[in-house]
């Protein structure tokens, strides 16, 4: 938890920056996994945290603009609740942490919307993304259960994604521990993996590492030799030579601050002459990517100089040919790069993803309208602001089913050389990310170094086994 001030100049920028009406935030409750009793681990909602840096279940608040009367809701633990879990701390002295003076139970928070609603005074809430959320808001506004997310105050959606996009200096501290963990969990798996070891050998350890210092993984660890598929969770293949193996994991606080890398590696000792010609075309998107980086640049620009470098690597290797711009404009390059080139990282990994990337991502004038590969899965375009906290992860996937399908109809066959690309049907996937900050005058990447370059992951390798 930050200092109390921090959250109370928070609440106070919201509270000035609405016009009017109470401003209601629900946090999250426990999800049983198969009974009541057995839960998922909890974690709160990021936007309850930012305001109010408490965690725990079963809490909602309320910041009244116009009485200046800010209300968290929740219950004291009953004997019942100290008998099975100890004596925690109260929520009056979490509230006061934070800067809150008032505390209700749960149950007197219907009377105070239903008051609010009599006076005929907006309730401005955020589109939930948990069931049991979305039943709450329908009680407690009178809201049919399929009107819920539609009724959601864009007033402020916009005001909260206007304060979370920018980070505060303490903020970018905390995301910094979290990606320094985050290398030192990649730097295990680069040093562990070795021919013959199951997959979920090196999801295990780095999710240790996470949990060693203290937090947790920021998401659902993609280890995989099958990189082609985006967003693989199995964790079942054995590993074998002259294989790559794809990591992507990250690290989350215990405050919920997120870290986000991804790092290739070959099973053996060294990158085949193949694999290495692919790392590289995908090492100069980072780098050519990242050092155009700075306020004012948009990053749908930046998307699309990944996507032309990454032509031009692949023009090199024989799989495409033409002009780069043109087949970029015309999409060539997502028979091999189906997804954005980066999104936005905070207290979530897609930070505030929940809020909607037409907010997030875009705005009123750059609105994403694009139902095609790449575009239709870019969570970031606007212009770049000192202090946003960003990815930037370009990549290479030769996906067997996508190359069959353009393929068999000649789909832009004036940009791709279909017979090369035979060759690189068992080939898997590549992809390398950092996490960024922007700068007043450009960028910084976070978090301690991590090798990047051949040269620097074979020398790894060498020492692995």
């Amino acid at each position: 938890m930050f200092d109390q001030t921090t959250y109370q100049s928070r609440r106070k920028t919201l509270q000035e920056r609405i016009t009017t009406g109470v401003i209601l935030l629900l946090g999250n409750g426990e999800s049983p996994i198969n009974f009541k009793d057995n839960t998922y681990p909890f974690r709160q909602d990021s936007t309850f945290l930012y305001y109010f840096g408490i965690s725990a279940p079963h809490l909602a608040a309320i910041i009244d603009v116009d009485e200046g009367r800010t209300i968290i809701f929740g219950d004291e633990l009953s004997m019942d609740d100290i008998v099975w879990m100890g004596q925690l701390e109260p929520l009056h002295e979490k509230a006061a942490k934070v800067g809150v003076t008032e505390t209700l139970p749960s149950n007197a928070l219907a009377q105070v919307i239903q008051n609010a609603m009599h006076q005929q005074r907006p309730i401005h809430f955020l589109p939930p993304y948990q069931p049991d959320n979305h039943i709450r808001l329908s009680r407690l506004l009178d809201i049919p259960l399929e009107h819920i997310a539609q009724s959601a105050s864009v007033e402020l959606i916009k005001v909260v994604v206007s304060q979370r996009s920018i980070k505060s200096e303490e903020e970018v501290d905390e995301i910094e521990k979290a990606v320094n963990t985050s290398v030192d969990m990649h730097l295990a798996a680069m040093q562990l993996a070795k021919p013959g070891m199951p997959e979920h050998i090196l999801a295990a350890k780095v999710q240790h590492i996470a949990q060693e210092a203290g937090g947790t993984l920021a998401y659902p660890t993609i280890m995989t030799i099958h990189g082609e598929v985006l967003h693989n969770h199995y964790h079942g293949n054995i590993l074998r030579e002259g294989q790559l193996v794809l990591n992507d994991s990250g690290a989350e606080t215990a405050m919920g601050y997120a870290g986000d890398l991804t790092r290739t590696l070959p099973v053996g000792k060294r990158f085949s002459s193949l694999q290495k010609e692919a790392y590289e075309t995908v090492l100069t998107a980072l780098e050519t990517a990242t050092a155009a980086l700075k306020p004012g640049v948009r990053y749908l620009d930046i998307h699309f100089l990944s996507c032309r470098t990454l032509v031009e690597g692949l023009k090199a290797m024989g799989l495409m040919h033409g002009d780069a711009a043109e087949a970029v404009e015309h999409g060539a390059h997502t028979l091999f790069f189906q997804c954005g080139t980066g999104h936005m990282m905070g207290l979530d990994v897609h930070d505030m993803e929940d809020l909607g990337e037409q907010y997030v991502g875009y705005t009123d004038t750059l609105k994403k309208d694009s139902t095609t590969f790449g575009l239709k899965s870019l969570r970031l375009a606007k212009e770049l602001e000192a202090g946003y906290v960003l990815t930037v992860e370009p990549g290479l996937y030769f996906i067997p089913e996508l190359i069959d399908s353009w393929k068999a109809e000649h789909k832009l066959s004036q940009f791709i050389n279909y017979d090369q690309v035979e060759a690189f049907r068992g080939f898997g996937g590549i992809r390398i990310e950092d996490d960024i900050l922007i700068t007043e005058t450009g960028y910084r990447i976070l978090g301690k170094p991590l090798a990047k370059s051949v040269a620097e992951i074979e020398a790894i390798r060498d020492g692995a086994y």
